[in-house]
């Protein structure tokens, strides 16, 4: 990069090296809000163009700031959809308002329901219910390692362990079949790894890529949720599906849920178990001072959730003209939030560069922030924290022997395989 160049974010290959530091670095210190184009990429089309916010500041006013910087004008991937598909895509919470903002809705365009769907869904997501599988999840966590070490102990973290992991405590706590753990799978693949070149589009009679998130790919999951519900009605049980399909939501309120709890309930933990994993065996002496109890776990899984996001950058769309760090945004200008750089601002965190798994204050936005901080936030704490403690016990040490190969994406933090040594732990730790 020459020094006033304004560093590229947007390209999702540069994600497969990495969170770009350097890059982030450049655009927090000489352009916090700085304009990026969106090329032609990987099959998918060029787009307008957008604002990257790098600072911690910036993306906190932005994410609580709906009114201003809206979720439902344009949804929230960088690649604005398709015009026809957006009704439909405005029917997921994530992509809905907290209220209507102060432009008149068009015609046969719904009102915002995200507070009225947030506070149903919060009945059937609760700690309570989430603490109750806590019991199982350990048990699977220390069944998932234990198979690992006994089989010698060097393995692909990610598939042998935490891919696993992730989908079976899911498919535990919305009530799916463990034999249908195969569709969720496929179902996440096909919306997180879109730009990955492992996972082909789909694509149209011309040739171009469809988007994951348009109704004809996801006709084959509302079919299954809808079936699942009434299931559900007819055996219910324990579980968050169950409360779904009894609530008071529409059969299309009830669809884009599973997609959102499937999805987003999955990959959440997916992408930060082996990250927290990697930043632990990159860091010795802090993985050592986790392992003896010096630090607390509760404090550890929001340092390593800092240092290795989920997701990587969430999209709004200004409602209004206004002025952003002072950069002029324009009413209709797309404006992208980048977790991962937030997290990293010296102006927050102190030497951010730093594994410190006692750090506190520790205000990461990992989990976003505002009205659509994540419903499953404590539900991904807990379930990380049990797998480090179970990580902890079933393993003396964990070393890396081999590089991650990392997903392919501006938007989700993914690692596709991690190769690890597992140790047993020492006779005096058992």
């Amino acid at each position: 990069m020459e020094h006033n160049a304004v560093p590229d974010v947007f390209d999702p290959r540069i994600y497969a090296a990495g969170i770009p530091h350097d890059r982030f670095r450049a655009l927090r210190d000489r352009a916090p809000v700085a304009r990026q184009t969106e090329p032609a990429i990987l099959g998918w089309p060029a787009g307008p163009g957008f604002w990257a916010v790098t600072r911690h500041a910036d993306v906190v006013r932005v994410l609580k700031d709906s009114g201003t910087y809206s979720s439902h004008l344009g949804a929230t991937q960088i690649r604005d959809p398709d015009p026809a598909d957006l009704p439909f895509i405005r029917r997921m919470m994530l992509n809905q308002d907290p209220s209507p903002s102060s432009r008149p809705r068009s015609s046969g365009e719904a009102p915002h329901d995200h507070g009225r769907l947030r506070r149903l869904v919060s009945r059937a997501f609760t700690p309570g219910r989430i603490e109750r599988f806590a019991a199982t999840a350990r048990e699977r966590a220390r069944a998932l390692l234990a198979e690992a070490v006994a089989a010698g102990g060097e393995v692909d973290l990610v598939g042998t362990v935490t891919d696993d992991y992730a989908l079976l405590n899911l498919t535990d706590l919305l009530g799916v079949p463990a034999s249908d753990r195969g569709l969720l799978h496929a179902w996440t693949e096909r919306v997180i790894a879109y730009q990955d070149p492992d996972e082909p589009p789909v694509l149209d009679v011309e040739g171009r890529p469809v988007n994951p998130r348009s109704p004809a790919m996801l006709s084959e999951m509302f079919a299954y949720a809808q079936e699942l519900a009434a299931y559900k009605r007819a055996h219910p049980a324990d579980d968050v599906m169950t409360s779904l399909a009894t609530s008071e939501l529409a059969d299309a309120e009830l669809e884009m849920f599973f997609f959102l709890l499937t999805v987003a309930g999955n990959d959440t933990v997916r992408s930060a178990a082996p990250g927290g994993i990697l930043a632990l065996a990159e860091h010795p002496d802090e993985q050592r001072r986790l392992w003896s109890g010096a630090v607390s776990p509760d404090t550890a899984v929001d340092e390593l959730l800092r240092v290795h996001p989920p997701v990587l950058s969430f999209r709004r769309t200004a409602a209004r003209d206004t002025e952003l760090a002072g950069q002029a945004i324009r009413e209709g200008d797309k404006v992208v939030v980048f977790h991962a750089s937030a997290n990293h601002d010296e102006r927050v965190f102190p030497d951010p560069h730093r594994l410190d798994l006692s750090r506190t204050p520790n205000p990461h936005v990992s989990f976003g922030d505002g009205p659509h901080v994540c419903l499953g936030a404590h539900f991904a704490r807990l379930q990380l924290r049990l797998l480090y403690e179970e990580t902890r016990e079933v393993c003396g040490e964990v070393t890396l022997t081999g590089p991650p190969r990392r997903l392919v994406s501006n938007f989700i933090n993914g690692i596709k395989s991690l190769p690890v040594r597992l140790r047993e732990p020492s006779a005096s730790r058992r």
